[in-house]
């Protein structure tokens, strides 16, 4: 039998544990911590229970959270809008950091008084957003017929490749038009072409838009275009990757499909051959064509094959600036889908910048609500997405007035 002192420790404790049964609630297996229920994605995406010890990682298939996602989304797209004033709900746009920039057209410019009120709303609004980047404000200003603005350049492609002294008028030709858009308030110049043309008079000769039938010098005078323009502080564009020099004259891709059969050699040895002399000249971006080239890749255009824009163009030729599709509104996309599915295609493909062209805001929030409910279902990856926008945003701050 217990001593009378044990009995009495017995019963003190059979005290405390009834007192503490009525204020501390009953323990149940468990975590100790409150964790919030997982998203569907997320649970998509965890792993299983005897793998919990390893790490896991979240670059493709962790959503992005949906206010992050949609500003993410903005810095890869070119907005446009119609007539000479910037829309108020594209300034706030801009406000909101959820644009990259805006492309200008003719119908902006109604004068260069007017035009540079339009890029002062422009430019003051992205002063205003998060952190302050400048736009990228651009246009075509290739020279001769191809010009947005007036001023230089004023000789076409096709009439500085006839000049006495061709590299030398290509150097001229890039201060004017580094000038011409400088005083604008431009930073990005849609140009020079590339393009080797095959025949007389075709689609990219017609309005004088190649240098010559010679992809080296093709290649020297865009070159020396590009180096002359960026050394002023504007950013050119090599175009229209992988080159439209073999379309016909009726074969326009802003107007319906476009594809090309040039051997692969031909391809390699003629079309890609300027873009290594650019990319060595250390241009900013390039744009890429909507033809098809069935060498490459037989069933997409080359702005939405990741054949040309990861295998040729990053892969093969070492690009590493930015990206930039040309119109997404192009009668050459004709066969795939509206504004949402274009954009989608093309960023899977590894275009850094959406080209919304088409003169409408709406165009542009399209693209990038199509890119944010991508990148938060992990339909497009998160880490490629970031390098995107990171190569985008590196751009921008390059831009930004000393």
């Amino acid at each position: 039998m217990p001593t009378p002192r044990s009995t009495v420790r017995v019963t003190v404790l059979a005290l405390l544990l009834t007192a503490l049964s009525t204020v501390v609630p009953a323990v149940r297996p468990g975590p100790v911590r409150s964790v919030p229920p997982p998203s569907p994605a997320a649970e998509r995406a965890a792993p299983m229970a005897d793998a919990a010890v390893e790490p896991v990682s979240t670059e493709r298939t962790t959503p992005v959270r949906t206010t992050d996602s949609r500003t993410l989304a903005g810095r890869r797209v070119v907005y446009s809008y119609p007539g000479p004033i910037p829309p108020p709900a594209l300034l706030q746009t801009v406000r909101e950091g959820r644009a990259a920039g805006v492309i200008l057209f003719k119908e902006n410019a109604a004068s260069p008084a007017q035009l540079q009120a339009a890029v002062r709303q422009l430019s003051q609004a992205a002063a205003e957003a998060p952190g302050g980047s400048p736009l990228l404000l651009m246009t075509d200003q290739e020279g001769g017929k191809i010009r947005r603005l007036p001023g230089a350049p004023e000789l076409s492609a096709r009439r500085t490749g006839l000049a006495a002294d061709p590299p030398a008028e290509a150097a001229r030709s890039g201060t004017g038009a580094a000038q011409t858009l400088a005083a604008a308030g431009l930073n990005v110049n849609l140009a020079p072409v590339l393009d080797v043309y095959d025949a007389p008079d075709n689609f990219i000769d017609h309005h004088e838009r190649s240098y010559s039938q010679d992809p080296a010098v093709v290649g020297e005078l865009g070159a020396a275009y590009l180096a002359a323009q960026q050394a002023l502080g504007v950013a050119a564009t090599a175009k229209h990757f992988p080159g439209l020099g073999a379309a016909a004259r009726e074969e326009n891709t802003d107007e319906r499909p476009v594809t090309l059969p040039v051997s692969l050699v031909d391809l390699r040895e003629r079309g890609l051959a300027p873009y290594r002399a650019a990319i060595a000249a250390g241009v900013h971006l390039v744009m890429t064509s909507w033809a098809v080239y069935p060498a490459l890749d037989p069933g997409r255009p080359a702005g939405l094959s990741s054949v040309v824009v990861q295998g040729e163009l990053r892969a093969r030729l070492g690009f590493e600036g930015v990206t930039v599709t040309d119109a997404l509104e192009a009668g050459a996309l004709a066969a795939f889908g509206d504004t949402a599915a274009r954009t989608l295609a093309a960023a899977e493909a590894g275009m850094d910048l959406l080209l919304c062209s088409a003169r409408d805001v709406h165009q542009g929030d399209a693209a990038a609500q199509a890119l944010a409910a991508a990148l938060d279902d992990g339909r497009l990856d998160r880490a490629a997405f970031t390098e995107a926008v990171g190569r985008v945003d590196a751009l921008r701050t390059s831009l930004a007035a000393p």
